[in-house]
C-alpha cells in the first residue's frame, strides 16, 4: 500500500530551506509541524514546503490553558489558522489529561465541527498530558464516540502504563482500528523514546511495537484507506543525554531516516 511518510520538524535547527532539502533528499513525503501565527513567516514555511514538492500535516500542541472556556476559544484560533494552510490533515494534541471526560467530549466536539465545515480531517494523537493519554481512558472516548479518529503515539502509553501493555489488549485492538496516522517512536516501560532503536537490547521492545504498526497497515490495506506516518523520534533531552555535558546518546535525524527506510522496506509489498 503507499503509505506516506512525514519528517517531524520537532528538534531541527538547521535553517528551514535546508531542512526541507534534507528532508526530500531523505525521501520524505512531507514535514509534520506546527505553523507560526505571523502570516508572513507561515508564508514563507508553507512556499518552501511548496518549492521543495513536500506535503504539509498541520500539527497542534497547544493545550495550555487550564479555563475550558480558554482553551477552547484558543484551540479553535490554532485549528483554523493551521486549516487555512490547507494541510493533508491536522494531528491534535487535543484537551487535557486532567479535563473531565464532557470537556475533552467538548474540545472534539469542536474540531469535529471544524472538520465538517471545511473538509480537512483533524484527529487526535495519542499523548501524555492530553486527553487520549492512557490506553484505558482513550478506550471510554473511543467507545462514547465511535467516529473519533486518532494519532497512536503508543510509545506514551508504555511510559503512562510502565509495561509493553500486554495487559490492555481490548483498550489497545480498539486504537488500533481508530488510528489513521502513527507516531512511529519506541517507547518503553521507563521512557516514550528508547535511546536508539537499533541497539540490540531494545529488539523486544521494537518488535512489539512493529506488530502494533503492522495492525494498523493491515487495517488501512484491506479498506483501501490512506496511511500516514511520523517518524518522531525526538531531540535532547527528549532523546536520552549524557551527565554533565548533556550531549544526545544518539543523532536524531540518523535515527530517524533509519526509521523511515526500515519501514517502508517493511512495507514494500504490501
Amino acid at each position: 500500500m503507499n503509505i506516506k511518510f512525514f519528517a517531524p520538524s520537532w528538534g531541527n535547527t538547521l535553517p528551514f530551506e535546508t531542512f526541507c532539502k534534507n528532508v526530500k533528499e531523505a525521501g520524505y513525503d512531507g514535514v509534520e509541524m506546527a505553523l507560526p501565527l505571523e502570516k508572513a513567516e507561515k508564508q514563507a514555511i508553507l512556499d518552501t514546503l511548496r518549492d521543495f514538492d513536500l506535503k504539509f500535516m498541520g500539527q497542534y500542541y497547544q493545550s495550555f490553558e487550564r479555563d475550558l472556556s480558554e482553551h477552547a476559544k484558543s484551540y479553535e484560533k490554532y485549528l483554523r489558522h493551521l486549516i487555512e494552510a490547507q494541510p493533508i490533515l491536522v494531528n491534535c494534541q487535543t484537551g487535557k489529561d486532567y479535563f473531565s471526560f464532557e470537556q475533552n467530549k467538548h474540545l472534539f466536539e469542536i474540531a469535529e465541527h471544524i472538520s465538517k465545515e471545511t473538509g480537512v480531517k483533524i484527529i487526535h494523537e495519542t499523548h501524555r498530558g492530553k486527553s487520549l493519554f492512557a490506553a484505558h481512558i482513550t478506550q471510554l472516548y473511543l467507545t462514547s464516540l465511535p467516529d473519533l479518529r486518532i494519532t497512536l503515539d503508543i510509545s506514551h502509553w508504555c511510559n503512562v502504563h510502565e509495561s509493553l501493555l500486554a495487559d490492555q489488549t481490548e483498550a489497545v485492538e480498539l486504537a488500533l482500528h481508530h488510528a489513521d496516522h502513527i507516531h512511529t517512536r519506541i517507547g518503553h516501560p521507563e521512557g516514550p523514546q528508547v535511546n536508539d532503536p537499533r541497539a540490540p537490547e531494545w529488539k523486544e521492545t521494537f518488535e512489539t511495537h512493529l506488530k502494533w504498526w503492522d495492525k494498523i497497515v493491515e487495517i488501512h490495506q484491506k479498506n483501501g484507506t490512506q496511511l500516514t506516518m511520523n517518524t518522531e523520534f525526538g531531540p535532547a533531552t527528549y532523546m536520552p543525554v549524557l551527565p554533565y555535558t548533556q550531549q544526545p546518546v544518539a543523532s536524531q535525524w540518523e535515527i530517524n531516516v533509519f526509521m523511515m527506510n526500515f519501514l517502508k522496506k517493511r512495507y514494500a509489498s504490501q
